[in-house]
Formats: C-alpha cells, structure tokens, sequence
C-alpha cells in the first residue's frame, strides 16, 4: 500500500463520527489488513450491563471497512457472518484484526476476529466485499 493511501484511510476514519461516537480506533494498516481497538464503556453497555452486540459488531466492520478499502478501490461489504465466543468484560480493550483471505477483481473475502486485552476470543467473522472499479474518492489522483 502507498503512503498517500495509508494516510488516507487512516486520516478519513479517525474523522469518522460513528467510529468516534463508539470510541474505535484504527492502530494498524497494511494491504487487505487492518487493527482496530476500542476500550467498551458504560455508553457501550446493553440492557443486561454487558457489552452491546452491536457495539462488537461496528468494531468487527470497522476493521473490515478499513482493510478491504486499503487496495485504493471503493469496495463494500455484501455479507458479515459472526459468532459470538464469550462476552467482554467492560473496560477491558478489545482488539479487531481484519485478514484478507482472497481478493478477485468483483469481491473480497476476510477473516476478523476480536479479542480481549488478556488474549481471550470474544468474537469471529467472515466478511465479504464487492469491489467497485472507483478509486477512493478522498484520494488525490
């Protein structure tokens, strides 16, 4: 991945109003790879006090919007498939790591799984994307 690209994404979701709302942090980037870490808080918590599926779920996609989109194409995600392992215990950080199993010219397939701080699976996911043939639209070329 090129440094313009790079700098990009990582610029444009640190901009991201949802991604800053849930906390989400994009800590690494690289072709078809991206981390993403969030620490759940109280604003994060569902009915039972626990760490809202959803707020698991938007840290899984933001992983997978940042390394599907690190080839410079727009590309969007067809189909997320998570299973929930154990929950998180509030407060604890949480890691997304996004790996690109395959990349064709039309579609995109990756492996996300979070994690706990102390190394315990909280969560996994196959994702996949379709490529448009348009370029990022904040890149400069």
């Amino acid at each position: 991945m090129d440094q313009e690209t790079r700098s990009a994404i990582m610029d444009r979701v640190d901009q991201e109003a949802y991604g800053r709302k849930l906390c989400l942090r994009l800590t690494e980037l690289s072709d078809g790879y991206a981390m993403v870490e969030m620490v759940p808080g109280k604003e994060h918590a569902n009915m039972f006090g626990m760490v809202h599926g959803g707020a698991i779920i938007s840290l899984m996609d933001e992983a997978f919007q940042a390394s599907c989109n690190s080839h410079g194409r727009v590309a969007v995600a067809l189909n997320m498939n998570v299973a929930f392992h154990r929950p998180p215990k509030m407060g604890r950080k949480l890691k997304a790591e996004s790996v690109e199993v395959h990349c064709s010219q039309k579609t995109a397939s990756y492996e996300i799984k979070v994690w706990d701080e102390k190394g315990a699976l909280i969560a996994s996911c196959q994702a996949l994307a379709y490529r448009k043939r348009e370029v990022l639209p904040f890149l400069d070329r």
